[in-house]
This record gives C-alpha cells, structure tokens and sequence, in this order.
C-alpha cells in the first residue's frame, strides 16, 4: 500500500458544525493530526438544497459526512412542520442521495425522541420506534431514508444533550438559577444526560475503526453512564455550577411532568442502552457527572 495514502489524513466534511455536537467535532478533530476537518454550518451548506450539497460534495470529495444539521427546536417543530420535516428528513435524503452518486459513507446523528418512553428499562436499537411529535418523526423519518438509500452509514442516537452552547438544559438551568428563588423541574421523566464532547469523541473513535477497515455500518446510541431525573440532573447542575457563581434560587421543587406542559410531547423515558456500541467498537459510555464538571471549568472560564 501507499505510504502517502496511509498518512494522508482522514477528510472529514460537518454539516451543521455550529451546533452543539458539530462544534465539539471540530474542535477535537482539528487537534488530532489523523483528520482533516471541513466544518460546514448552515450558512455555508443548507442542507436543503441539492445543488448547493452536490456543489460542495465534489468541490471537497471527504472521506465521510458527519451530518450533524437538524430542526431541534422540539415546541416550535409544533406548528412549523414544514420547515422541521425539510431538514430532518428531505436534508437527510438529498445528503444520502449525493453521498451515494460519490460513494462517500455517512454519519447520522439521530435522537432518543423516536421513542415513546414508556419503557421504563431503556431501549435497544432493535426495540420498536413510536415517535411522539413533529420532531421526532422527523428524525425517525430521516433515518429511514438514509437506510433506504445509502448503505454505508452510521447512525447514531443520543440523549438529553449539553454542552457550552445552543439551547440545552444545563444553560437554561443556570438562566433560570441566576433569575428565581425557587426553581422548579420534572421529577419522573428518566434519562442519561449526554455531553456533546463525548458524543464527539465517540462518532471519531467509531469512524477511525471504520476507516481501519471495520465493516460495522448500522444505527447504535450513546449517552452518558447513570440514570438520573431531570429534577436530580437540575440539582447537580447547581451543585457543580455552586463552585464559581452564587445562585438566587433558595428552594427546588420537584414536580410531574403532567403539570408541566409542553407543545410537544416528551417521552418519559430516555434512557438508551449502549451494550451494542461497546460489543462492536470497544466503546465505554463515559460518566456525565465527569463531563458536567468539566463543563463548568470551560463555561465559567469563558466568562473570566
């Protein structure tokens, strides 16, 4: 084989690289010499547009897409369904469809939100989907037209994302705590919180095996390890937070999720089991206490 080929970096092209995952992404692959990033956010490619997708997939040829654009504002999705089922299922389409005319394989980033959580034990990647709203039939119908269409895929699920940026739980939590004396959160709906730098660093170990020749194409999920309640991550959050910045709130009050009424549905349980990613890529889920608590050095050391 040829040396320069083994050498050559691994190119790989982000969609939606300004979003949580896509950022952490970028960050982590520029810092390893193995790849060769192209981030993309929406104002460089919309994933809508076939022209603009087949326009930059040849001008860049990668090695692999890592598709992390989405519609994932999960209340508003509501009442603008058009706009959500563009992007999470016809995008997801038009970018199968370009990645298979150039034979460039595809990493998906999908949701626990395809299922209802009404098991309570968790799910599997084989367990039935039954998505509650617009959102997560969006990204469920995405992820089946990435199966129909492109063979060569990785689909990944993952859960109750956090991260520095975006709209996540954390953040309005500590919004919430900067501006309340009594806070309160949901104290039945289960899940794994996730943060997006490990779910980075999983989708690059997994494509590295990949690219090293593993033939392991197919959907899995990943979040982080320990089941916790939102009222319980709530509590957590002020705790690790309670190391660099004095909070308004005096009092917690858990309540159920009935009182606490959304747009869209929500499953009361998302907790996604990952024994397969580990069988198949040796990957471990990683503690999301761990990961809060590095979140917070990031977070107010942006600050200072």
């Amino acid at each position: 084989m040829d040396l320069d080929l083994l050498l050559k970096p691994v190119k790989i092209l982000i969609t939606g690289a300004n979003g949580q995952v896509g950022t952490a992404l970028q960050l982590q692959g520029e810092n390893e010499s193995f790849f060769n990033v192209i981030p993309l956010d929406k104002s460089k490619l919309d994933i809508t547009d076939s022209e603009q997708i087949n326009e930059l997939l040849a001008q860049h040829l990668p090695d692999y897409v890592i598709n992390c654009a989405a519609f994932d504002h999960i209340d508003e999705a509501e009442h603008k369904s058009e706009t959500c089922y563009a992007v999470n299922t016809e995008g997801v389409e038009k970018l199968a469809l370009a990645c298979g005319d150039l034979n460039i394989p595809m990493f998906h980033l999908s949701t626990d939100y395809v299922f209802d959580g009404h098991y309570a034990s968790g799910y599997t990647e084989d367990d039935e989907v039954a998505p509650l709203g617009v959102y997560a039939d969006s990204k469920w119908q995405g992820e089946e037209r990435l199966r129909q269409l492109l063979p060569k895929h990785i689909i990944l699920r993952v859960s109750w994302l956090f991260s520095e940026q975006g709209n996540n739980f954390v953040l309005r939590t500590l919004e919430a705590a900067r501006q309340s004396k009594v806070l309160e959160a949901v104290s039945d709906r289960r899940g794994c919180p996730t943060s997006a730098a490990d779910v980075a660093r999983v989708i690059l170990a997994m494509l590295k095996q990949i690219h090293n020749g593993a033939d392991a194409w197919g959907t899995y999920h990943y979040c982080g390890a320990e089941i916790t309640n939102r009222y319980d991550f709530c509590k957590e959050i002020l705790i690790a937070a309670g190391n660099y910045e004095n909070f308004e709130v005096e009092k917690m009050v858990p309540i159920s999720s009935k009182d606490y009424v959304t747009e869209a549905q929500r499953p009361n349980t998302s907790i996604l089991i990952c024994k397969k990613l580990l069988s198949v890529f040796g990957i471990r889920q990683k503690p999301w206490r761990q990961e809060l608590q590095w979140l917070m050095r990031i977070i107010y050391n942006q600050q200072k």
